[in-house]
């Protein structure tokens, strides 16, 4: 399919954020004027970010110092599948969680219940105020039984200064550890294709999820009959496109390239 036509006929952008729209503290060249030219279109934008160390607010707050702005609708985190997940179908139950602090104040502020002791389940996230201790404990309940779930499957996460850590990698060393792999919902599994078509309300076919990755955002696409957009703009390279199962229905530079083609439409 050729690029052009895949833009033309998506009605939904769901953007990554690291390494799509931003990197560190910087909107990546031409992304806001593509955000224009979406909205020129009459087409929808959300974010859908896998990176659960920040809660939506905090997100839309680094946005609007970005100076783009947008409502809490517009922003969607593994977290916040994580949180349905939970209610769906551990109602009730108690929660060891491996997260920021921003993480549990949003488990906490939709009734999920969080513990220190032996929980039902213990949760991954992207933890970047991991300690030795909170990665002993979660081993052990895990060994004893405890359920084990983690928000996102990235590796790494990419920054100004280069890739640090993310959830997958965290995952890893608990897998190791424990003989135990974990239950992942957030990019690129089927729970955020459902909840992003669940809260948006456009048909699936007509949706791209676009981001630098192509085991997350890519798949999330191509596996869940959605669309995978590549933009080059952070983790993934065009050699890496080769070497992968996941197969992009297009490939951009960067969001600025893709807002100048669509500047080519009209309404």
């Amino acid at each position: 399919m050729e690029r052009e036509q895949v833009l033309r006929e998506t009605e939904l952008f769901v953007l990554d954020m690291d390494g799509t729209f931003y990197l560190g503290d910087h909107i990546l060249e031409g992304a806001l004027e593509f955000l224009g030219q979406v909205e020129r279109l009459g087409k929808k934008f959300v974010f859908f970010t896998n990176n659960s160390s920040r809660s939506p607010k905090e997100y839309i707050e680094k946005l609007a110092r970005m100076d783009c702005r947008i409502t809490r609708q517009q922003i969607m985190t593994s977290g916040d599948v994580m949180v349905q997940y939970l209610k769906c179908f551990y109602p009730g139950k108690s929660i060891f969680l491996l997260g920021t602090p921003a993480l549990e104040e949003n488990f906490r502020e939709h009734g999920i219940y969080l513990t220190s002791d032996m929980p039902d389940a213990v949760v991954v996230g992207f933890d970047m105020t991991l300690t030795y201790e909170k990665l002993e404990r979660a081993c052990t309940y895990i060994r004893n039984g405890a359920e084990f779930l983690a928000t996102h499957p990235d590796i790494n996460c990419p920054t100004a200064e280069g890739f640090i850590p993310d959830c997958g990698a965290m995952c890893a060393a608990i897998a190791l550890s424990t003989g135990r792999e974990p239950r992942y919902v957030g990019k690129p599994y089927p729970e955020t294709v459902d909840m992003v078509l669940e809260l948006t309300r456009v048909q699936r076919e007509r949706v791209s999820f676009v981001g630098d990755r192509l085991y997350t955002d890519v798949k999330t696409g191509v596996n869940n009959g959605a669309r995978g957009i590549l933009v080059l703009s952070g983790e993934a390279t065009e050699a890496d496109i080769a070497e992968s199962e996941v197969k992009p229905d297009a490939v951009f530079a960067g969001l600025g390239e893709m807002g100048e083609l669509l500047g080519q439409f009209g309404k």
